[in-house]
């Protein structure tokens, strides 16, 4: 079924490069990463010696000195320190405010992605267990590592009262809130909603991908014909959707899949990306050679890229994609909300980031992948996420002039 575009009216993200999308776009032009060697020693789990990781990661500075305001102290744990954080950027609180003001606050949703949420507190908390083996009194699980805990913060931080859930599909996670939004705008349950993802490092997640043998010794590098795994990220980002608003951008279409091909790795000819990318061309109604880029998922590891790569070429032929997360990390469930964010800001600003750190594209990807950055004219735009046990999400955005011609 075809989608009404939905405006997109506002939109921040903050990541290891910086906070806010100002800082996003400045480090996408200048080709500064926030990646850094992991020290076993560092921001996040300070209260333990943490393995010794031969690996990069893209860490956001200073979470720990965040403080919740006391409304909303219940909540704290690095996870809701970043989302708050993340959500005073580009005075995002008060555009969302405004809309809830405008709508009522029963029209207004709040749907988040998160994958690892509150982990980092559970740790912390089983560290500190009584001798009887019992958790400390102050670790609280519905406020902390509860998946609900991150949308029932910012919708008290913004007053929404609409339909508020967490959406946790993995890596597809904060590109699904999309999706979940346009179906409610068509169902007519809201008027607007806050819609975004958070994931925060934390021992647990770097451990595991560790031992998946997944984590990359060097800044990743996707689509490299000598690249070794992802490096693990932390960001927040958040946009605010309404259903008949003026807007520089819009969301066009969106596409799903689920094809259960593996627990931890893809379809090897990208099935569910195809599926994914193709059901969101069909929702925007519009035809693959209207696409002018492809913000692709491209994680750096041996069996996504070319996986990817086979899809989007199936699909697109040789129109334009480069992967991001060479600037941030791989940002696991907040992925979906921060690359559609610099799939917004290619719109606006008619800028293509190429593909960090990658130097000698792998010929057994065979999508147009662009390694330095391009100044072009682009008017609609895709950007991939895919996730674990083959959840996967496409979204397309377009600019207003296209969107309203």
């Amino acid at each position: 079924m075809k989608f009404d575009p939905v405006a997109v009216s506002a939109y921040t993200a903050t990541t290891a490069v910086g906070r806010g999308h100002g800082a996003l776009l400045e480090a996408l032009r200048t080709r500064r990463s926030g990646l850094k060697r992991y020290e076993a020693r560092r921001d996040f789990a300070a209260d333990v010696d943490g393995p010794a990781l031969d690996t990069w990661i893209g860490e956001v500075e200073g979470l720990q000195s965040i403080k919740l305001p006391e409304p909303l102290s219940r909540y704290d744990c690095r996870n809701n320190r970043l989302a708050w954080l993340g959500l005073q950027q580009d005075e995002f609180v008060a555009k969302a405010r405004a809309a809830v003001a405008r709508y009522g606050s029963a029209r207004v949703a709040v749907l988040i992605g998160t994958s690892t949420s509150g982990i980092e507190q559970a740790e912390s908390a089983y560290r500190a267990r009584d001798p009887a083996g019992h958790l400390p009194q102050s670790f609280s699980y519905p406020t902390t590592l509860n998946n609900f805990s991150a949308p029932a913060l910012v919708a008290h931080a913004v007053g929404a009262a609409g339909p508020t859930f967490a959406i946790s599909t993995a890596c597809s996670s904060s590109a699904k809130v999309f999706a979940a939004a346009a179906r409610l705008m068509r169902a007519d349950w809201i008027d607007a909603a806050i819609v975004g993802g958070v994931d925060s490092l934390c021992l647990t997640t770097l451990c595991g991908f560790s031992a998946l043998e997944l984590l990359s010794r060097d800044p990743c590098r996707p689509f490299d014909r000598a690249r070794s795994g992802i490096s693990i990220g932390e960001g927040a980002g958040f946009a605010l959707l309404e259903a008949r608003a003026d807007a520089p951008a819009y969301l066009l279409g969106a596409g799903e899949s689920s094809d259960a091909h593996h627990m931890s790795t893809p379809h090897p000819e990208g099935l569910g990306a195809r599926l994914a990318m193709r059901g969101a061309l069909e929702t925007a109604g519009l035809a693959p050679e209207a696409v002018d880029y492809v913000n692709l998922h491209g994680t750096a590891t041996r069996s996504n890229d070319p996986a990817e790569g086979r899809a989007v070429a199936d699909v697109f032929g040789t129109t334009a994609s480069s992967s991001t997360k060479g600037w941030f990390g791989h940002l696991l469930g907040a992925a979906g909300i921060v690359e559609s964010i610099v799939t917004l800001l290619a719109l606006e600003h008619d800028m293509l980031p190429g593909t960090l750190h990658t130097t000698d594209l792998d010929p057994d990807c065979p999508n147009t992948v662009l390694l330095d950055n391009e100044t072009r004219d682009i008017e609609v735009a895709l950007s991939n996420s895919f996730g674990f046990g083959g959840s996967n999400c496409s979204v397309i955005f377009g600019r207003a002039n296209r969107t309203l011609s």
